[in-house]
């Protein structure tokens, strides 16, 4: 389904929040775990979700510590394998079928975790992504996409620099203007 497609309604239905942590080349991690953990930076995810939906990929799911799903949290996980059964989650296995789905939640209610092919396939329908964004490089094999390079996504929160030893980061929040036709 293009975003183009989607009538006024629908898409003022589905401007939800993206979340992640990315390191200096928008890198979010590597052999399916997160490049670094970093507490202020889990505190303030858990803070921010907790209460209501959360979107991710079966990798991430099976990433999380013992591979179960986040407590406090609606879930919703993306898989294209029709057998897979998750307690405690809702299963889609269409971008189509997960918008269905969250078309049930307030849009500020939901936030897209990932991983990378989850990002990518919503973020036409995201209208806020708070990133942490860590002035650090790391060898990685997923990304997060770029949006100081996509047009219509800017910074519109920064906070103050932050440390956790040597590292340096600090919390952004970008939001996409939208256009309507």
């Amino acid at each position: 389904m293009k975003w183009l497609e989607l009538s006024r309604k629908e898409k003022e239905g589905i401007l939800m929040n993206l979340i992640a942590a990315v390191d200096k080349n928008w890198g979010i991690g590597y052999q399916n775990r997160l490049l670094v953990r970093i507490p202020a930076d889990m505190k303030s995810f858990q803070e921010m979700t907790r209460g209501g939906v959360v979107v991710m990929g079966r990798r991430t799911l099976e990433s999380l510590p013992n591979g179960l799903p986040l407590e406090g949290r609606e879930k919703l996980v993306l898989t294209a394998n029709p057998d897979y059964r998750v307690r405690h989650a809702q299963l889609a296995h269409s971008l189509r079928d997960a918008l269905d789905i969250l078309a049930q939640y307030r849009s500020e209610d939901i936030y897209v975790i990932g991983g990378e092919s989850i990002y990518r396939a919503f973020l036409p329908y995201c209208q806020t992504a708070h990133i942490t964004k860590i002035d650090q490089a790391y060898e990685a094999d997923a990304f997060f996409p770029n949006l100081d390079e996509l047009p219509g996504w800017k910074i519109t929160a920064d906070s103050e620099e932050q440390t956790y030893f040597d590292l340096e980061y600090h919390f952004l929040r970008y939001e996409k203007e939208i256009h309507w036709l």
